[in-house]
């Protein structure tokens, strides 16, 4: 089947306007354009979008997403089977909070009682699997499945203050660092590799100078890790990098 930029998007339910600007950054190109000037895209190009649909739903971003595709050793199959695992881990994550939330509401009608370390097991256990789902791959080969393990279960056994402070202090350690970032500010950015190892701690068993270099050099090297930190300033992670490199040379 060949299609026209009006039919695929009938199809897919894909706005003609997102195809158009997919094609326009190299993201999906049509296969042919016809004798009448209308793009036309055919099974690979369907199987393509399919394949891009599935990465943002699992929240990638477009850059992102392209360099995967468009790589010579991107295998559709592995692909698509690694699209599976991914996202029966976001329905088990929503099968979690479906349950946390019913078991408040009973414990709020007066049925059950539920300790404030149960009303939060569901968001931790979420963390735990979305950071696994983005990054798991990378850092346990980096760091090996059985630091990754320990850090998990220490992020579970957290009590409902731990946990609050954790996602206070990874909110400071953002804007401290985008204030260091627009400002040059050295003070600021010293700061900022301070409250990032301080974030490392909730995680870590021992911390060490070389691991927070190390964790820094990872975040520059990894798109989504690079991602994360140049949400609104391209450069965030070198300059995070950097300041971690001075930081951790007194």
């Amino acid at each position: 089947m060949e299609y026209t930029v009006k039919q695929l998007a009938e199809l897919t339910g894909v706005t003609t306007r997102t195809l158009r600007y997919y094609n326009e950054i190299g993201l999906l190109m049509p296969a042919k354009i016809n004798s009448s000037g209308y793009r036309i895209y055919g099974e690979k190009e369907v199987d393509k979008l399919q394949q891009i649909l599935f990465y943002r739903e699992l929240g990638i971003d477009l850059d992102t997403i392209k360099k995967i595709i468009n790589s010579p050793s991107f295998d559709s199959m592995k692909a698509l089977k690694e699209h599976r695992e991914k996202l029966l881990a976001k329905r088990r994550q929503l099968d979690s909070l479906i349950a946390n939330v019913e078991k408040t509401i009973a414990a709020k009608e007066g049925r059950i009682t539920m300790s404030d370390k149960e009303k939060f097991e569901a968001f931790k256990q979420k963390l735990i699997e979305e950071n696994e789902r983005k990054y798991g791959h990378e850092v346990r080969e980096k760091y090996g499945g059985e630091v990754v393990d320990r850090s998990n279960q220490k992020l579970k056994n957290m009590t409902k203050e731990q946990f609050e402070q954790l996602k206070q202090l990874e909110e400071e350690v953002l804007n401290t660092l985008n204030k260091a970032f627009v400002t040059g500010a050295s003070e600021l950015a010293q700061k900022a590799a301070d409250l990032h190892r301080q974030w490392l701690c909730y995680f870590w068993d021992h911390y060490t100078k070389e691991a927070h270099r190390g964790v820094t050099e990872m975040y520059v090297a990894d798109e989504r890790f690079k991602a994360y930190y140049d949400k609104k300033h391209l450069g965030a992670a070198e300059f995070l990098r950097d300041a971690v490199r001075i930081y951790t040379m007194n």
